[in-house]
């Protein structure tokens, strides 16, 4: 299934296209019924200029007994939303309001690593495939923000 559309026409010098909005809107509204394989999520959190729920597909990474979100698209507005916030929803099987904190680019290489072994999606976004060494990951981090998931308040 992956693969078979080219990126280009969902998203353009980091931006969604409006085929990629609608894809985007599927996708965490499918996450969102906590259906969906690759450990994907939808993330709301609340714009911060309009205040409004903004709500994407993200996929929960696991490294060493944390829970981490990673941006595919780079600086995109979930990640400035989630700056200006510190806070999202995570909404699978349940809702829980969680609090979130930038991972250091130093750190974020093996946690982009994981990433892109389990979620195939994201692979052509960041351009590494899912077997990409931590050297390779690193080259990338600077370009990918990362959230550890701090708190978890339900």
């Amino acid at each position: 299934m992956f693969g078979i559309v080219p990126v280009g026409w969902f998203y353009r010098d980091g931006r969604a296209t409006a085929a990629g909005r609608a894809f985007s809107r599927f996708w965490a509204a499918w996450a969102s019924l906590g259906l969906p394989a690759f450990g994907q999520v939808g993330l709301e959190v609340l714009g911060r200029k309009t205040g409004r729920p903004l709500r994407v597909a993200v996929v929960v990474v696991r490294h060493e007994g944390e829970k981490y979100l990673v941006s595919m698209l780079g600086e995109c507005a979930w990640v400035k939303n989630v700056r200006a916030r510190g806070e999202a929803a995570l909404i699978g099987r349940r809702r829980s309001q969680v609090r979130l904190e930038e991972v250091p680019v130093g750190r974020r290489a093996a946690i982009i690593q994981e990433f892109v072994r389990v979620a195939p999606g994201a692979r052509p976004h960041v351009g590494l495939g899912a077997d990409a060494t931590l050297a390779a990951c690193e080259r990338v981090a600077g370009r990918h923000p990362v959230f550890r998931i701090v708190d978890e308040v339900n």
